[in-house]
């Protein structure tokens, strides 16, 4: 087997868990990573520090008014790149190969598309561009030829166990993906209004975000996973399920027509599926401990309590109903997720917030990227005045 060739990264989203988890399997393997471009919203001293580490000549900063701040702490050789028009220059550069965007929200979607248009390969951790703009994504890299590479850890799961599958989608019976059920699994229904921020950021087994730790403990971040993989995988919503799996060992399934399920597992680390994105097709030894069979206790599904957390629900119905539907479901969610931080509505509030949207919203087709904005707007609108309703 040849040598695998060095992918040349752009990495939106440097300073998050995702991104310091790509520096760290960067860092494993320099024969065959190499990053090229660093973007972050507003941690400069984070950012400079990374620059300095990787060497990199590019780097691009959303929140302008941290410029200068930034090009202090800075090398004199690194080109900086500022606000949105910033993503978008770095996305594009010549010379990278890849661009894995791993910035929460929206904000990705225009460099995604900039990128797909450059001819980049995408590694996607933002589960917001597919589940707001799948059509769209999608048909581009269709059109430019470009490959769009799974990192978060499901969707990796199942893109591994359909990497060389040759029967086409019609010889798959299920996509099961996998939820650890988050901090209030077991917590009784009468109980979530009590439900504080604090407590909702207390992941049980995986290390993220504010944001996705509190779409973990509603259900919402296997919602948005599910549309998302309709895009991915060209799977009907109606074939996409959800199962409960505490110890996160199981990634995800894939079950197929003829009864037989293959099932992708690892330590809960997101080393795994970054380095597989980074490395694809081919398969390198880093520095990642593989699982030790003995020392596994057990492995537990269930159900999930899709009547105490409606978000899986609301998700299959924005899936199967598409256009801006789905659109509406994520810009929504984001702006009760904020309002249950600062304090302005309950935990079930964010979910009552989507349905409220969802409700009220006169679906668009969403083929064009001006239709998706649009809903996005006007969800993140209406969510608002809902959540100002209930201080």
């Amino acid at each position: 087997m040849s040598a695998p060739r060095k992918r040349r990264v752009v990495l939106l989203g440097s300073t998050g868990s995702i991104g310091t988890s790509t520096l760290k399997v960067a860092r494993e393997l320099p024969e065959q990573i190499e990053i090229i471009a660093l973007a972050a919203c507003g941690n400069i001293e984070k950012l400079a520090d990374q620059a300095r580490e990787t060497g990199v000549r590019h780097v691009a900063l959303y929140d302008a008014s941290k410029e200068s701040a930034l090009r202090a702490l800075l090398p004199k050789n690194v080109m900086l790149h500022i606000g949105a028009a910033g993503l978008t220059e770095i996305a594009t550069l010549v010379e990278a190969d890849i661009v894995l965007i791993a910035i929460v929200g929206t904000a990705g979607l225009f460099p995604a598309l900039a990128a797909i248009e450059a001819g980049k390969d995408l590694a996607i951790a933002s589960k917001e561009i597919l589940v707001m703009a799948g059509e769209v994504i999608t048909t581009a890299a269709h059109r430019r030829g470009v490959r769009l590479l799974p990192v978060d850890s499901e969707h990796n799961a199942i893109y591994q166990c359909l990497d060389g599958h040759r029967g086409g989608e019609k010889e798959i019976s299920r996509l099961i993906l996998t939820a650890s059920g988050g901090p209030f699994r077991t917590l009784p229904a009468d109980q979530l209004a009590n439900v504080t921020p604090v407590q909702a950021l207390k992941h049980p087994t995986w290390e993220m975000g504010p944001k996705i730790s509190i779409d973990s403990a509603t259900l919402f971040n296997k919602g948005l996973e599910m549309i998302e993989a309709r895009w991915l995988f060209g799977v009907g919503m109606e074939r996409i399920d959800v199962i409960v799996h505490p110890q996160s060992i199981v990634h995800s399934m894939v079950e197929f027509a003829d009864g037989s399920v293959l099932a992708q597992l690892s330590r809960t680390d997101m080393c795994f599926p970054i380095q597989y994105a980074l490395t694809w097709p081919q398969r390198v030894k880093g520095g990642l401990r593989p699982l030790d069979f003995t020392a596994l206790a057990k492995l537990e599904f269930e159900a999930p309590r899709d009547e105490d957390f409606p978000a899986l629900g609301l998700a299959r119905r924005a899936g199967m109903t598409g256009g801006t539907l789905p659109a509406v479901y994520n810009a929504a969610n984001e702006i009760a997720v904020d309002a249950f931080r600062a304090g302005a509505i309950p935990f079930p509030g964010i979910w009552q917030c989507v349905a409220a949207a969802m409700d009220q919203h006169e679906v668009r087709p969403s083929c064009t990227l001006e239709s998706v904005v649009a809903a996005d707007r006007w969800a993140r609108e209406n969510a608002a005045a809902f959540c100002a309703t209930c201080e």
